[in-house]
């Protein structure tokens, strides 16, 4: 049978399907009559739980990053949460029952009080509590807090998977990811990428598929359960297939982006966090394109500080040892939400209050990551770009807050240094005046997802426009010739950071316009360095 999802990872993996054990079955209901051992059992376990997440924050500094590693600090907070605490022990006290019960219920009521919430970010934290609400439970009980039970690798089936539950995996026995919720941008989805794996959402599989030989086409996106040996044998050669072009690939990660006349160009990699950069040096990727600085913000509890931001970008710069890291500021709203931003609702988000708007209007926030980014400058090859500019204006207050920056850093002994700055071309309005634009900076990089939405008028969230979107429409083709043109008559370097940077049937023809750079995931620089590499633009 096959079952359609959504790709969040391409690839294929075959091998036994394992239905994630969350380790958290039934807990039943008993009286107890010393409710004061019963609290002191409580805060035992809690305290275990919360020693366990230590040792797993450790475990997931190296293996996914610290501003992914730190939803399980989060965790450890929630659990010393008074609200929770006391709505157990007052169970506990006044109903007297048994502890793993108070917990329970207490950890369903808390994650219904989230999910009803209308805020996305407070939604999500409903999965949290039944995160920490399970662990307490498990040291409890002596059961743990579930995992593969298996002894050889396997496509692991989950409703979704917290991201305590996905650092404590076996990573050597996981062949892909299927989850039936869960989005691009969640803690699976992230380990995926990282991993190189294939990974599927919303797909809703059986419940009695456990143990049953299992297909992920990421290419396709659908999970094949039970198939036949026929079909086995098919996607078997396919798998091989892939492999064979992997390792053809990978003799290409040290070789130069040169086209067959010479021209060369600057191939990067765009990455949402410090846990991705593995992937940018496993790829040969020369240097970060596009580093989103706004899932610091989207996977915090509140405001990250100067120095939490800090060294995020130190580390990145660090690691990748010299070579271009390009950093956007805050792109905060349209589709990403952050509750304590505390934004107002909009009939049009996505050309509303957002990016470089807010910061312009909250400069003490804009300030602060600011500061971050040039004490991080000193420790690498830091470049700053900043989003959603429609006008000279915009650049030139940017440049005075840059220079208070600074001014203050210096007045305060801080060592940093002169940073490369740069402008997100993703308005029609910032097409039309790149060549003035381009007078303030040292260079572009074109966002293709909001230019393409914008110059066709098409949200491209809305699924039943699909059919209309075009990202290889003629006007968004004569706009990105402009945009070259203008940039480079000013002195700039033009790059790509948007999705289509990836798509390999434009990469002639981007060269042939004279861009400079190209900034994709990961995954895709090899597949555009083949194609960067068998070019003549000459003949084009």
């Amino acid at each position: 049978m096959e079952y359609q999802g959504k790709c969040v990872f391409n690839g294929i993996a075959i091998g036994r399907i394992a239905i994630y054990d969350k380790g958290d079955g039934a807990v039943k209901q008993t009286t107890i009559t010393d409710t004061a051992a019963e609290v002191a059992r409580f805060e035992s376990a809690k305290e275990e739980a919360k020693s366990q997440l230590a040792k797993l924050y450790e475990k997931a500094l190296v293996e996914v990053g610290e501003v992914n590693a730190a939803i399980l600090e989060v965790h450890q907070m929630m659990l010393d949460d008074l609200d929770y605490i006391e709505s157990i022990t007052n169970m506990i006290e006044s109903q007297k029952v048994n502890a793993e019960y108070a917990v329970s219920c207490t950890g369903e009521n808390f994650a219904e009080m989230f999910a009803s919430m209308d805020d996305d970010y407070m939604k999500a934290r409903a999965a949290d509590v039944k995160d920490i609400s399970t662990r307490v439970i498990g040291v409890l009980t002596g059961r743990g807090n579930g995992g593969i039970n298996s002894d050889e690798p396997v496509i692991l089936l989950a409703d979704d998977l917290a991201p305590s539950e996905t650092v404590q995996l076996d990573k050597s026995k996981v062949l892909g990811f299927v989850t039936r919720f869960g989005s691009s941008n969640s803690h699976t989805a992230i380990l995926a990428r990282t991993m190189n794996i294939p990974a599927l959402s919303s797909v809703d599989f059986p419940s009695d598929c456990n143990g049953k030989m299992g297909i992920v086409d990421g290419n396709k996106g659908i999970l094949i359960i039970d198939p036949p040996m026929s079909v086995i044998d098919e996607y078997h050669k396919k798998f091989d297939e892939q492999q064979a072009q992997r390792k053809l690939l990978q003799e290409l990660k040290d070789k130069e982006d040169i086209t067959l006349d010479g021209k060369t160009i600057h191939l990067y990699a765009n990455i949402g966090g410090v846990g991705d950069v593995a992937s940018v040096l496993e790829n040969g990727a020369t240097g970060i394109g596009l580093f989103r600085s706004e899932f610091l913000y989207l996977e915090s509890s509140t405001y990250p500080s100067e120095e939490e931001q800090f060294k995020a970008y130190k580390t990145v710069a660090e690691n990748m040892a010299g070579k271009k890291v390009v950093i956007r500021t805050l792109d905060i709203g349209a589709d990403k939400q952050v509750d304590y931003f505390d934004l107002a609702k909009e009939e049009n988000p996505a050309m509303g209050y957002r990016a470089i708007r807010i910061c312009l209007d909250r400069v003490h926030v804009f300030k602060t990551q600011l500061r971050a980014l040039y004490r991080a400058s000193y420790y690498g090859n830091i470049s700053i770009m900043f989003p959603m500019i429609i006008s000279e204006k915009e650049v030139i207050r940017i440049k005075e807050i840059i220079a208070e920056v600074k001014s203050e850093l210096k007045a305060e002994g801080v060592p940093y240094k002169d940073c490369e700055i740069g402008i997100m071309i993703e308005t029609p309005a910032a097409v039309m005046l790149a060549e003035e634009l381009g007078k303030y900076v040292d260079f572009f990089s074109v966002g293709t997802n909001d230019l393409t939405q914008y110059t066709l008028a098409i949200d491209r969230q809305n699924a039943a426009l699909d059919n209309i979107y075009d990202s290889h429409h003629p006007a968004l083709m004569k706009m990105l010739q402009m945009i070259v043109d203008g940039g480079h008559k000013s002195g700039c370097w033009v790059g790509i950071c948007g999705e289509l940077g990836a798509d390999t049937t434009l990469t002639s023809e981007f060269l042939k316009m004279g861009f400079d750079e190209l900034s994709v995931s990961p995954s895709m620089v090899l597949k555009v360095r083949a194609k960067i590499r068998e070019t003549d633009v000459s003949k084009l």
